[in-house]
C-alpha cells in the first residue's frame, strides 16, 4: 500500500470517529469562493462583510499603549469595567434610555456572542426558527450544537423581499426554543418594520420562547427619509432587558475591527453567572489590551462611524444605479447594512457563477446558496468600499452580465 493510500485510510478512520454534526457540516459558501479567488491578480473583493478602511489609528493606539503598560494578563470574564460602562453609555446615547452594565458582556467576537446564546438556550433535539436567506453563521452553529434550524424561506416578488409572519410563526412547535431575527439584514439589506417587531416580540412572550436579535448593522441605515445618524426600528426599544431576550453585536462593522474578533452580548442580569461561565469555558475572556481599544472606539468613534456610513450610502447608490441598467438583473434596493442581494436571469448554479466572475472579470461576490434555501439564484455583493473601487467593479459587471442573462 502506498503512503498516500495509507494516509487516505487513516483519514477515513479519523473522520469516521468524529461527531456526525461536525463531520457533515459543509464549508461556508462565502469562505469557499473567498479561498478560490483570494490570490487572483487584480481582483476586486466584494464577497465578505467588511469594508476597505483599516482600523483607525486613534483606536489602535490605545492597544499599543495598553501593551506597553503590560496589560497582558488574564482579566474579567464579563469584560473590563471600563468597556462595559462604555457599552452602557453608548446604548444610552443611541436609544435615549438607561442601560445597565450588568446586562452587558464582552465576547471574543459577535460570532462568539451568538455561540454563547445558543449554548445557553438550546441543545440537542431543540429547534430554532429563522428566516432565509440568512447569514450562514446562524444555521451552522445551531446544527453543530445538535439544534435543528427551521429556515422559513422569504419570497421575492415585484422587486421586494417579503416575510410571511403567519408562515414564520407556523414553523414554531413544542421543540422550538427561540426565534432568531437579523435586522438590518445580512444578506438582504432589508429592515424589519416596527409593527413586525412588535408582532414577533408578543408572539415570543405569549409562548415563552427566546427572542435572539442581531442588529449588528443598525448604524448602517438608509431608509426613506432617514437623516444622518438615524436608527432603524430596534428590539432594544420594545423589549424588557430582563425578559427572554438576547441581543448580539460586534465591534467589527462600525469601527472597521473585523480582524480584532471582539463583540458583546446583551442578556438578562439573572444570566450573569451563566454567561461568565460560558465565556470562561470557551475562551477565558477577551484580551485586556484589545478591550482598551474598544473603549476608545465607543467613546470617540462616532465621527468614524459617520464616515463609514456615508461611504456605504454612496456605495449603495453606485452599485444600484449601475446594475439597474442591466437587463435580467433584479434586486431590492437596500435600506440598511452594506450588501446588495441580486439575481441574474439564467445564472444557474450561483456558486459556479461566482467562480466564473472571479475567472472572467476578477470580481468577487458571494453565492446566494451560502445563505440558505431562500438564497438560491442570488448573489451577495458588499458595497462598503471606496467609490473608485466600486465603479471599477460594476463597470466590469455591466459589460459582462448582459452576455450571461437569457
Amino acid at each position: 500500500m502506498s503512503q498516500s493510500d495509507t494516509h487516505a485510510e487513516h483519514g477515513d478512520t479519523v473522520l469516521g470517529a468524529l461527531r456526525p454534526e461536525a463531520r457533515v457540516e459543509p464549508e461556508s459558501g462565502i469562505i469557499s469562493i473567498f479561498n478560490y479567488g483570494r490570490d487572483r491578480e487584480g481582483l476586486i473583493p466584494l464577497w465578505v462583510g467588511q469594508g476597505d478602511m483599516p482600523t483607525p489609528k486613534f483606536i489602535y493606539d490605545t492597544t499599543v499603549q495598553s501593551l506597553a503598560a503590560g496589560e497582558t494578563f488574564y482579566t474579567y470574564q464579563r469584560g473590563i469595567p471600563e468597556v462595559r460602562q462604555a457599552l452602557a453609555d453608548y446604548h444610552e446615547g443611541l436609544y435615549r434610555r438607561p442601560f445597565d452594565v450588568e446586562n452587558l458582556f464582552v465576547t471574543a467576537s459577535g460570532m462568539q456572542a451568538m455561540q454563547i446564546a445558543i449554548q445557553a438556550i438550546a441543545g440537542a433535539g431543540d429547534e430554532v426558527v429563522l428566516s432565509s436567506p440568512a447569514w450562514t453563521n446562524y444555521p451552522a452553529p445551531l446544527r453543530l450544537a445538535g439544534v435543528r434550524p427551521r429556515e422559513v424561506p422569504m419570497t421575492f416578488s415585484n422587486g421586494r423581499w417579503n416575510l410571511d409572519l403567519d408562515r414564520f410563526f407556523g414553523a414554531v412547535n413544542e421543540r422550538t426554543r427561540a426565534i432568531f431575527v437579523n435586522t438590518p439584514s445580512n444578506p438582504l439589506g432589508t429592515v424589519m418594520s416596527a409593527d413586525e417587531m412588535l408582532a414577533i416580540r408578543d408572539f415570543c412572550r405569549e409562548r415563552g420562547i427566546w427572542l435572539v436579535a442581531d442588529e449588528v448593522y443598525s448604524r448602517f441605515y438608509f431608509g426613506p427619509g432617514s437623516s444622518e445618524g438615524a436608527l432603524p426600528p430596534s428590539f432594544l426599544d420594545i423589549c424588557d432587558p430582563e425578559e427572554r431576550f438576547l441581543a448580539v453585536n460586534t465591534f467589527s462593522k462600525n469601527w472597521a475591527m473585523t480582524g480584532w474578533r471582539v463583540g458583546w452580548l446583551m442578556a438578562p442580569k439573572s444570566m450573569g453567572q451563566v454567561i461568565e461561565n460560558l465565556i470562561q469555558y470557551n475562551t477565558s475572556g477577551v484580551a485586556q489590551f484589545m478591550q482598551r481599544a474598544c473603549v476608545t472606539a465607543l467613546q470617540e468613534g462616532d465621527h468614524f462611524i459617520a464616515q463609514q456610513v456615508a461611504q456605504a450610502r454612496e456605495g449603495r447608490d453606485i452599485v444600484c444605479q449601475a446594475l439597474r441598467t442591466v437587463p435580467g438583473v433584479q434586486f431590492e434596493e437596500p435600506e440598511g447594512a452594506f450588501y446588495l442581494f441580486f439575481s441574474v436571469d439564467g445564472s444557474g448554479d450561483t456558486e459556479q457563477f461566482a467562480r466564473r466572475m472571479v475567472d472572467e472579470i476578477a470580481v468577487g461576490v458571494a453565492p446566494g446558496t451560502a445563505f440558505g434555501p431562500g438564497g438560491e439564484g442570488f448573489m451577495r455583493l458588499c458595497f462598503a468600499r471606496s467609490a473608485d473601487s466600486l465603479r471599477e467593479a460594476v463597470g466590469r459587471m455591466t459589460e459582462w452580465l448582459p452576455s450571461q442573462s437569457r
